[in-house]
C-alpha cells in the first residue's frame, strides 16, 4: 500500500533493489514454488537424463497455480536477461540460482538437510534459466 518514488536516489543502487526484489519473495507467505512441489521439484532436478529432467521440470512448471506460473514465466524471463548480460554484471545463471535458489524454493520445514537443499534449489534455479525456452516456451 506504501506509494515509492522510484525516482528518488536511493532506487539507483542496483543493490538495493535485487535486495527488495528478494525480500518481497521471501516474504510471501508461501514460496513461489509452492511448499507441495518443493520434493517433485528436487527429485526431478535429480534425474541424470537432461532431457528427461528438462521435461519433469517443465512438466511441474505447467501444474503451478497460474499466479505463481505467471508470475515465475516473468521473473525467469528477466533473470535470463540479467544472466545474458554476464560479461558486464559478472551474474551467470549459476550466480543468480544461488542468489535466488533459496529465496523462491524453499521446504516447509527446515531439516538437517539444508546445505543439501540448497545445492538443489540452486540447480532448479540454474536449469529453469539455461533452459528457458524449453519449460516456458
Amino acid at each position: 500500500e506504501e506509494k515509492l518514488n522510484l525516482d528518488d536516489s536511493q532506487w539507483e543502487d542496483i543493490h538495493v533493489v535485487t535486495g527488495a526484489l528478494k525480500m518481497f519473495f521471501r516474504e510471501l507467505p508461501e514460496p513461489l514454488f509452492p511448499y507441495c512441489f518443493f520434493e517433485q521439484f528436487v527429485e526431478a532436478i535429480k534425474i541424470q537424463d537432461n532431457a528427461t529432467r528438462i521435461r519433469s521440470i517443465r512438466t511441474l512448471v505447467k501444474k503451478l497455480p497460474r499466479p505463481n506460473y505467471d508470475t515465475m514465466k516473468i521473473l525467469f524471463e528477466h533473470l535470463q536477461k540479467i544472466a545474458a548480460k554476464e560479461s558486464v554484471n559478472l551474474m551467470s545463471t549459476q550466480s543468480l540460482g544461488i542468489v535466488f535458489g533459496p529465496t523462491l524454493l524453499r521446504p516447509e520445514k527446515e531439516t538437517g538437510n539444508m546445505a543439501v537443499h540448497m545445492l538443489y534449489q540452486n540447480q532448479i534455479v540454474e536449469l529453469m534459466l539455461s533452459e528457458y525456452s524449453k519449460i516456458f516456451g
